[in-house]
């Protein structure tokens, strides 16, 4: 179970797949792999977003992340799971979180996966403020799922 807050960008792809080379050692026990990156949209609420601050809590987020990878390892029994979240600056298009989890069914890594994406845009302490080009502002709401 791995979980990185990153302040610079990242190749969410390269990550995955350095990831899996490192275990490769658990690969005869994973039936199945779920993936999800989110990106930075070029727009929110009808309106055009030239880029993005992205805030976190030091230290808080880390361990919000850390409790619910630990639940969902335990909830679905994965054999693993990794979140890495972007923080800072981002503009459109920039990765901005990958979850993987690795289980031995693919009902428990897609249920997992979506699950941990669900609870990283409701309840992590991370903050939004994107930039428009008639100023900015706070994003108060996350976009249904």
């Amino acid at each position: 179970m791995t979980v990185l807050i990153s302040g610079s960008a990242f190749d969410p792809w390269s990550y995955l797949a350095e990831y899996q080379r490192e275990r490769a050692g658990q690969a005869a026990q994973t039936g199945a792999t779920a993936v999800f990156v989110g990106s930075m949209r070029d727009q929110n609420e009808g309106h055009e977003v030239q880029g993005m601050l992205l805030e976190h809590y030091p230290g808080m987020t880390e361990n919000y992340l850390e409790k619910i990878s630990r639940e969902a390892v335990q909830r679905w029994r994965l054999n693993d799971s990794l979140i890495v979240h972007r923080v800072g600056e981002l503009s459109p298009g920039d990765p901005i979180v990958l979850v993987a989890v690795w289980s031995a069914h693919r009902k428990a890594a897609f249920e997992a996966s979506r699950w941990l994406m669900e609870e990283l845009k409701s309840k992590a302490p991370l903050w939004k403020k994107e930039r428009l080009a008639q100023g900015s502002r706070w994003v108060e709401h996350n976009t249904p799922g």
